[in-house]
């Protein structure tokens, strides 16, 4: 391996690993149709890439033109000459020696402009005609490509083996079906078309440059390598500088994501002012590198336009010497080599873009392409394996290894024996993870053995035909599938082609048809996204209907009834034991109830089948049944005394462990919509500016660089027809001096310009980093002001939240500085050209401000094909992208159903619209691309055969009619170019309004408001009365019913119960993280919503199960505990005496200022324990609360705690929550909860003498949870 990449790199081609598709394998799927159509789109594209130097041509003839009509104009103003016989002589000598050979009178200017004219309009309909096709045929060849690579993918993914997708995340392959294909389409669309078109130009320019002249020429190449080099500088300078930037920002994000990850500490001990200043020092430095990339990328920006100004003064001077001195070239050729080379080297940059499309393209492909030529290790459409003609149904496992291919170190069967007996029921029963659901999979064959292997009446399934074997199967799982249809259409999929009949007679065998019969449509009712509109009883009933309309010869159950009420589950079990008679039937179970009647059950344990046999039996032989069996009929009679573990909980308790259950877990989180893209109304403009208006100044003078940038280029017009004018001078000398001045003004305006471009990226980034910076000061203090239930959205997680301080507030800049200067800088432009032009000529103005609303829709076109018609493809391929996304979501129920095929018939019908809108776009594209390219050709015949009339007519300079044209060509394309500056300015506005969404949102228990009730004397005198509460996030699960308790000042109160039964729920009611739905919870007489919430929060100080320590020292840790006062270090010191804290943290070098790592992971579970105690004590809270403060401890550290909590306790109200029950023997009052309210309460002796709950809890010593 090595060696092979050592010869690599010797070759010198350093291939990046992530692009292993060459350019033109990129067209592999082109059939001869296509590959016809590029071919023909590519010559178009060549002819149309040399228009625009073959325009110069024409441009230079008339210019030499006009410049001769202005000579005899001129030799004729003198009235000693006269025009005879198309010679102009002298009027009083008659020598012929003496008279001059200027020829005259032969030149009708009209009739030669009306030519040019004509040529330049057989260009632009040329023009019009080649950009059409060029565009139109690459982009329906791409289409079709497309097409076909989109087809091939979807159902190769689908032919794939489940295990292939345990390492593979549907979200990636969803993104990899939408964005990666739109990516290989950029690049083999249009923008190949346009590669080829501008490289021809660039080619041709410089051919036209040397052909007609090469030393010119080579002056101007010589010149460039100082802008490639600037602009090579300016790249690497910002790409150091953004690094930076992110760098410094990175640090003030790591604070942001640290604060938000721990909310509920810093609102509980009241830190958010602190949190904002943190994170706001860390921002300085950000913002300093932001200004510093403004300044640099303004001084190089600046430098490129000084280097392009000299270059014009140098060409010039060289060139008129040439045109003049020794007359080698005429002034029209002077002008086709000076815009030859220019725009070959314009053109070559704006070829540039498309290769990024490519390279983006290629990589996009390699894994698509890999995917594509992957051939499946069980192909489930294969049409090969044989099909037996009689089957009993009886299965064997033969020592069968097996890992699963996402994580090969974890073996989870080894070495399984096992036979399952046709027509009997076998119950597979062990913990969790002791692989009884792999076994289940591999009789579906979703994964084959490593070793050993699995038989199916003696045959092993491996040679069978897969479709024909899964349809031998039904099954049965925890969480069923459904697919959004209706009910029918889901149970249809158990068999296709089944008949109403059947249908009917499966719903009543699985106890579905009364339910269904009761829905107002009947079996036609939607079941919703994944079946959500169902219950969960419903669902698994028409799972079971599915499974039996198969009629299997084999019926898996796996879990069937663990996530149902007790209600449902009677009915579902009977259903399943309706169904199994006569069939092979594989049951896996945890509750012994459904287990008790299978006729073998099978004990696993470790990958290994180890004891079988019925009940009684195994009971005797006291193995794993046996302890299953028992752990659970403790677990029952503890449901009976207080039955009150939620359904969702005893989910969890049952297969915590189990490794499908967390893959389907992970497969809903990535198939969630996302929301975060809701629709928001873009911002208006003037309340972003408000946000920046301090920085004024800053903008004024930024507008100022801007506005003198904008007149630069109509002022470039006017000096380049002011040299057009000095060549038909008839004094040599002051003609000379004339072309010396021009050239010495070129620099001037260079320089000008370095100025004010630096002026205006300084100021400019100064206001916008300002503002970057208020805003994510603004927006952090914002988010840590909203209530708790606020982050309990999974929108609002921690890094959804980091992820927008970083980009939205950084974003909205490009709606005020760099924006406005834009603005500014196209209107001065105009500004300046239009009133250049109405000066010089009005008539002329006019006629070409017809073509300027085209102009600037042409590069308005330009723009939108850069940004291309994305987002209408996104729109048109969304149900495609819904099937797609459906299919690998529940990617292994279609596989056991063996429905692979219909989705991708489904799928393939879902693209026909895109394909067919695709088409169209071609066509409609294609036009717009012509008609931006070919309004400039014929704006100028327009123009320069009007000019050639006023010239004649009214006796306008010849000059002034170049200086207006190019006045005005050069500012409408300006005008284009500004409005291809929206896409930004949109993206900033939606930011924007992103962000002012956040700092409007009014927060239901406001951290930051002065208003509620304080008072002196706080005592810590707790009373709850009738509190319910659900979390706003999970409404349907009540977690308080009526909670009443009350607490006097000084009390201990301990609540305990098993988990889920509200005790940690009303803790955070207290701290009025939550106010409850109903009932009211008042702390000395005061009602808690009407308390002041930083007072109340002030007051209480928090111990909870996992301490969360901030990253920084240990010092600082514990003076977080009062945000109010600045704490000495005595005080410090004596709550960390009062902790049991002291003697350990002298111990370390750095003692108090030792560093806690990132979440306190420098330290032990029992040190950070006790900082968080210290931390509660220095606030001198009135009450205190310990939330499961010691569970987590080992022995040692638990007695060291437990000591340092007794002696936080002394004169203060406390609310003790635990599970040991040593912890709470001595509280004043012990309160029993259960399913959200109290049961008892009492001291411990009196609930023991009741023989209650807690006497249960106690004698039976079992951890209440």
């Amino acid at each position: 391996m090595a060696s092979g990449k050592h010869k690599k790199s010797k070759k010198g081609k350093k291939e990046e690993s992530a692009i292993r598709v060459s350019f033109f394998q990129l067209f592999r799927f082109a059939s001869c149709r296509e590959i016809c159509m590029m071919i023909f789109g590519s010559l178009c594209a060549i002819v149309h890439g040399s228009a625009q130097p073959l325009m110069l041509l024409v441009f230079g003839m008339l210019t030499d033109t006009f410049i001769e009509y202005d000579i005899e104009l001129n030799e004729l103003s003198d009235p000693e000459k006269v025009c005879v016989n198309n010679t102009i002589q002298w009027r009083n000598l008659t020598e012929i020696a003496l008279n001059m050979t200027k020829s005259c009178g032969l030149l009708d200017i009209e009739y030669e402009m009306t030519n040019f004219a004509y040529y330049y309009v057989g260009i632009g309909a040329g023009v019009f005609i080649l950009g059409y096709l060029q565009i139109s045929l690459w982009i329906t060849a791409a289409a079709r490509q497309i097409q076909i690579i989109r087809k091939m993918y979807f159902r190769k993914v689908m032919r794939m083996e489940i295990g292939w997708f345990d390492c593979t995340s549907v979200g990636e392959l969803n993104t990899r079906m939408s964005d990666d294909i739109n990516k290989i389409n950029d690049a083999i669309a249009d923008q190949v078309g346009i590669f080829i078109q501008r490289f021809t130009t660039f080619v041709c320019g410089f051919l036209m440059g040397f052909a007609k002249g090469w030393k010119l020429t080579l002056v101007i190449v010589s010149v460039s390598p100082l802008i490639g080099v600037g602009a090579g500088l300016m790249a690497l300078f910002v790409a150091k500088l953004t690094g930076m930037e992110l760098q410094a920002y990175a640090k003030a994000g790591a604070v942001a994501d640290e604060v938000l990850s721990s909310v509920r500490t810093v609102a509980a001990f009241g830190g958010e002012k602190k949190e904002v200043e943190r994170y706001d020092c860390n921002l300085i430095s950000a913002q300093r590198w932001g200004i510093r990339k403004g300044l640099i990328m303004g001084f190089f920006t600046g430098y490129m336009w000084f280097i392009i100004f000299l270059c014009y003064a140098l060409a010039f001077w060289y060139g008129s010497s040439l045109v003049v001195d020794t007359q080698e070239y005429s002034p029209g050729t002077l002008l086709q080599v000076f815009f030859g080379v220019l725009i070959a080297a314009l053109s070559l940059g704006q070829a540039s873009p498309c290769l990024e499309a490519f390279a983006a393209g290629r990589g996009a492909a390699t894994i698509i392409f890999e995917t594509i030529e992957r051939e499946p290790e069980i192909d489930c459409l294969s049409e090969a394996g044989y099909k037996l003609d009689k089957v009993k149904g009886d299965l064997e496992f033969h020592n069968v290894t097996f890992h699963y291919p996402s994580r090969p170190e974890v073996k989870i069967l080894e070495q399984l024996n096992l036979q399952v007996t046709s027509g009997e029921t076998t119950a597979f029963v062990g913990p969790s993870g002791a692989g009884k659901s792999t076994a289940i999979q591999l009789i579906q064959r979703f994964y084959d053995p490593k070793e050993g292997m699995v038989t199916l009446d003696g045959h092993d399934i491996r040679g069978l035909n897969i479709q024909w074997l899964r349809s031998l199967i039904g099954i049965v799982e925890q969480e069923p599938v459904l697919f959004a249809t209706s009910i029918a259409e889901n149970i249809r999929y158990g068999r296709p082609g089944v008949s109403n009949d059947d249908i009917i007679t499966a719903a009543k065998e699985a106890n579905a048809y009364n339910f269904i019969m009761d829905l107002p449509q009947k079996f036609d009712t939607l079941v919703g996204e994944g079946g959500g509109q169902m219950s969960g009883g419903q669902k698994q009933r028409i799972a079971i209907a599915r499974a039996l309309v198969r009629n299997p010869r084999i019926l898996l159950l796996d879990m069937a009834t663990s996530a149902l009420d007790n209600e449902s589950e009677a009915v579902v079990q009977e259903a399943l034991d309706k169904v199994r008679m006569g069939r092979t039937t594989i049951s896996i179970a945890h509750r012994l109830s459904t287990i008790k009647n299978a006729d073998v059950i099978v004990g696993f344990e470790h990958g290994r089948a180890v004891e079988r046999g019925k009940h009684d039996e195994l009971l005797d032989r006291k193995g794993v049944y046996f302890t299953l069996v028992t752990l659970q009929s403790q677990g029952d009679k503890m449901e009976e005394a207080e039955s009150s573990v939620p359904d969702a909980e005893r989910k969890s308790l049952n297969r915590a462990g189990s490794y499908r259950a967390s893959l389907r877990y992970k497969s809903y989180e990535s198939g969630l919509p996302d929301d975060d893209s809701e629709e928001v109304e873009p911002a208006p403009v003037t309340r972003i500016l408000k946000y920046n208006a301090p920085e004024w100044p800053y903008m004024l003078f930024g507008s100022f660089g801007a506005a003198v940038n904008g007149g630069v280029n109509p002022v470039y017009s006017l000096l380049f027809s002011q040299i057009l004018a000095t060549f038909s001078m008839p004094d040599p000398v002051e003609q000379r001096r004339e072309i010396n001045g021009i050239c010495l003004f070129f620099v001037v305006v260079g320089l000008v310009s370095f100025f004010t471009q630096m002026l205006q990226g300084y100021a400019f980034s100064k206001s916008g980093e300002l503002l970057t910076r208020r805003l994510r000061c603004l927006g952090f203090q914002a988010m840590l002001g909203k209530e708790i239930s606020w982050f309990d959205d999974h929108r609002n997680s921690p890094g959804a939240l980091t992820t927008r301080l970083a980009t939205d507030a950084s974003q909205v800049q490009g709606a005020t500085g760099s924006q406005i200067g834009m603005i500014v800088n196209s209107l001065t432009n105009i500004g300046v050209a239009i009133i250049i032009s109405f000066y010089f000529s009005w008539k002329l103005t006019l006629v070409i401000l017809c073509f300027l609303p085209f102009l600037a829709l042409s590069g308005g076109f330009q723009a939108k094909m850069l940004t291309g018609f994305a987002k209408q493809d996104k729109e048109a391929l969304e149900a495609a992208g819904q099937i797609s996304g459906e299919a690998l979501n529940n990617i292994r129920t279609i596989a056991g159903l063996g429905k692979e095929r219909n989705f991708v018939e489904m799928f393939e019908a879902q693209l026909e619209a895109p394909y067919q809108a695709a088409l169209k776009k071609a066509n409609v594209y294609g036009a717009c691309y012509g008609f931006a390219q070919c309004v400039v050709f014929m704006a100028n015949s327009a123009s320069y055969r009007f000019g050639g009339y006023l010239v004649y007519r009214e006796g306008l300079h010849f000059s002034f009619v170049f200086r207006v044209i190019s006045a005005i060509v050069t500012s409408g394309t300006a005008l284009g170019r500004a409005s291809s500056y929206t896409p930004d300015y949109a993206k900033a506005k939606i930011s924007a309004a992103r962000f002012f969404q956040l700092l409007d949102h009014i927060p239901k228990i406001s951290v930051y408001s002065d208003e509620g009730d304080k008072w002196d004397n706080f005592k810590g005198d707790i009373e709850f009365i009738d509190c319910k509460f659900t979390y706003p996030s999970r409404p349907d699960i009540q977690v308080l019913n009526g909670l009443s308790v009350s607490v006097r000042p000084g009390q201990t109160l301990a609540f305990v119960g098993s988990s889920g039964c509200g005790k940690s729920t009303s803790v955070q009611l207290l701290e009025r993280f939550y106010d409850p739905n109903n009932g009211r919870v008042l702390i000395d007489g005061h009602e808690s919503t009407r308390v002041n919430v930083a007072f109340l929060r002030s007051k209480i100080g928090i111990v909870s199960q996992e301490p969360i320590l901030f990253d920084c020292s240990i010092a600082e840790n514990i003076r977080y505990g009062d945000n109010q006062r600045d704490l000495s270090m005595n005080d410090v010191i004596a709550a960390a005496k009062k902790a049991q804290l002291h003697e350990f943290v002298m111990s370390l070098p750095e003692k108090y200022d030792t560093n806690v790592g990132s979440q306190g992971s420098q330290l032990s579970r029992g040190q950070k324990q006790r900082i968080a105690i210290a931390r509660a004590i220095i606030r001198d809270p009135k009450i205190l609360l310990l939330d499961e403060a010691t569970s987590a401890l080992d022995t040692e550290s638990e007695k060291t705690v437990q000591e340092a909590l007794d002696k936080a306790r002394e004169g203060r109200t406390c609310i003790v929550i635990a599970h040991r029950l040593s912890t709470i023997q001595n509280s004043d009052i012990i309160a029993v909860m259960s399913r959200g309210y109290v049961i008892e309460k009492g001291t411990h002796d009196y609930l023991m003498s009741l023989k209650g709950a807690y006497y249960k809890l106690v004698t039976t010593g079992a951890p209440i949870s």
